[in-house]
């Protein structure tokens, strides 16, 4: 996993056919584990990497540069072919709607630039392959801090197919873990792997029960988890405007969540969840909807408005035996995909 300097490049999601930014709103602080085939080698099956550094290295240059043309155009058909998952529903809904709300062009864009990147590739029999790529970005002034790391993980569900980013993780550089190692290669953790606190095919789960419940337990307190409960009780106690919220798993094709072992016996692991907002005003009254909501937006608003997000989170888990805040969310991208008016 050694370091390998990415430099300036010029810059669909679903949860489609089981093998297979940032435009939209978002609240940051962002593979399939389970193979749809085998490679048999001489009777055996063998773990292969899912590419070189240097493919790594120019899927994402080749990332970065279809996302600067879509961001400046606002233009999702520019960059759909090369995200997907919960980052590429976020991203091409967002660049839907500054298409409605600006469509002569992002006037505001400034080139995204990757760099200092290295690798961590893990080894897997079959398809999908997946990496994540860990690199420095120049929007880190965007968010008053220097010292971010971005982690793209990256998929490609066949040998004929594109290599796609379907999560991303902004991180401060001191929470990226030490990531442990076999041969060289970084460690995939497997869906239903029982050497975590919590198994990353859980996660969704776990996780929308606790936004529901908030009963103490696997989740860490944080902005995240306990606060982002209190600011959903503070906006649903708003007088004149009730709001509700309903969580679901999102956990198939793109969306199955990915991990890499670390080496104190833990894992980081993306996963995403969706979640319904519903707003209904008082009776003679509106809820305001602003214009890129209203972009996505199906239906009319009489009284109530229903905003579709999705979220994606990635999580620090400790190893198996952590019997309370087993699980810490390092960071969070969320971003409303559709609306419906009522």
């Amino acid at each position: 996993m050694s370091r390998l300097r990415v430099g300036r490049a010029p810059g669909r999601p679903r949860e489609r056919r089981p093998v297979r930014l940032l435009a939209a709103t978002a609240a940051v602080t962002a593979l399939a584990l389970a193979a749809s085939g085998c490679v048999t080698v001489h009777g055996e099956l063998a773990l292969l990497p899912p590419a070189t550094e240097a493919e790594a290295a120019k899927a994402v240059a080749e990332f970065t540069s279809a996302f600067n043309r879509a961001d400046e155009a606002n233009d999702p058909s520019l960059n759909a072919d090369r995200v997907t998952g919960p980052l590429g529903e976020i991203n091409q809904a967002g660049l839907r709607a500054r298409a409605v709300t600006d469509p002569g062009g992002n006037k505001e864009h400034r080139p995204l630039e990757l760099t200092d990147a290295r690798f961590l590739l893990p080894r897997k029999a079959g398809w999908p392959r997946w990496f994540v790529a860990d690199a420095d970005s120049n929007r880190d002034v965007d968010q008053g801090s220097k010292d971010q790391r971005w982690l793209l993980v990256f998929v490609r569900n066949g040998p004929q197919e594109r290599w796609e980013a379907a999560y991303l993780g902004i991180l401060r550089a001191t929470e990226v873990p030490d990531f442990a190692e076999e041969e060289g290669y970084a460690v995939p953790v497997a869906a239903d792997s029982d050497a975590l606190a919590v198994a990353p095919g859980k996660l969704g789960a776990e996780y929308v029960a606790y936004l529901k419940d908030g009963k103490p337990g696997a989740f860490a307190a944080g902005p995240h988890t306990s606060e982002w409960r209190a600011q959903r009780a503070r906006a649903a106690a708003r007088p004149g405007l009730a709001t509700q919220y309903a969580d679901r798993v999102a956990d198939r094709g793109d969306f199955a969540p990915l991990g890499l072992r670390t080496r104190d016996g833990g894992a980081l692991v993306f996963f995403a969840t969706r979640y319904f907002e519903r707003q209904t005003a008082a009776p003679g009254y509106r809820p305001k909807v602003p214009g890129d909501v209203k972009a996505l937006m199906t239906g009319e608003v009489k009284n109530t408005v229903t905003r579709e997000w999705v979220s994606s989170q990635s999580v620090l888990v400790g190893p198996a035996g952590t019997d309370r805040d087993g699980v810490a969310v390092t960071a969070r991208l969320q971003g409303v995909v559709g609306a419906v008016g009522s």
